[in-house]
């Protein structure tokens, strides 16, 4: 197991980090996407009123990206502690009993397809260079560099919601009176059909099937909406 390899694989599982990512931020847009476009359809089906229409997007905007980076934060610092506990105790075992570490490593690695005297060198070389980062990578599969950042999930779910609801919120209020719904449904739509084919893309499915999920929820979330908002409406509520 030589120094190339084991810089090969920490490259594999920083793009496979930004992989996930990327993912996560497009489900988010998504989210915030479907979300408001669902609130300002709603009231778009009781009321024409721009400065309605207005405060109830900002107010979806606010309250979902706040919610999502809130739910991110919390989520993140779960697993961030989870993590730390496993490299504390990881930690504590090496420096207790040193020489069970080692064999348990070796048989971890013997596991993985190595002959026995193979993972008995490889061990005793990685435990030698790094014994905690070689423990936690082949056991609990933690990069010691690479702990998750709960503020970084925050922010960036924060983001991704705000910049997805702002494509709905911007349809309803910036088009004359007679347009506004039908720019922001096809519009919602158009935007859908991008991010099922990104987050299809980005996990390596099917992206047809992906697409049409994408679609016929959002589509389905502004109708059901909409027809609330309208009797409402039409209830003088």
């Amino acid at each position: 197991m030589t120094e190339p390899v084991h810089e090969n694989e920490a490259h594999g599982g920083a793009l496979g980090s930004r992989l996930n990512w990327l993912r996560a931020a497009v489900l988010g847009a998504n989210d915030g996407i479907v979300s408001t476009a669902g609130i300002v359809v709603g009231v778009a089906g009781a009321t024409a009123d721009r400065n309605t229409l207005l405060t109830a997007g900002l107010a979806g905007l606010l309250a979902g990206s706040m919610s999502m980076a809130a739910g991110e934060y919390v989520s993140v610092s779960t697993q961030r502690d989870s993590e730390l506990a496993a490299l504390a105790q990881e930690k504590r075992e090496l420096k207790e009993q040193p020489e069970a570490e080692l064999e348990e490593l070796t048989e971890l690695l013997e596991r993985r397809g190595l002959t026995r005297e193979v993972a008995r060198e490889a061990a005793a070389q990685l435990t030698e260079r790094d014994a905690l980062r070689a423990h936690a990578r082949v056991e609990p599969g933690i990069d010691p560099d690479e702990l998750t950042s709960p503020w970084h999930a925050a922010l960036a779910s924060f983001l991704a919601f705000t910049v997805g609801a702002l494509l709905p919120l911007l349809a309803i209020v910036l088009p004359p009176s007679g347009w506004r719904l039908p720019v922001t449904v096809g519009s919602v739509l158009a935007a859908l059909v991008l991010t099922g084919w990104t987050s299809a893309r980005l996990g390596a499915a099917a992206v047809g099937p992906a697409v049409l999920r994408n679609v016929l929820g959002g589509a389905l979330a502004m109708a059901v909406t909409y027809a609330a908002g309208s009797l409402l409406g039409a209830a003088g509520v």
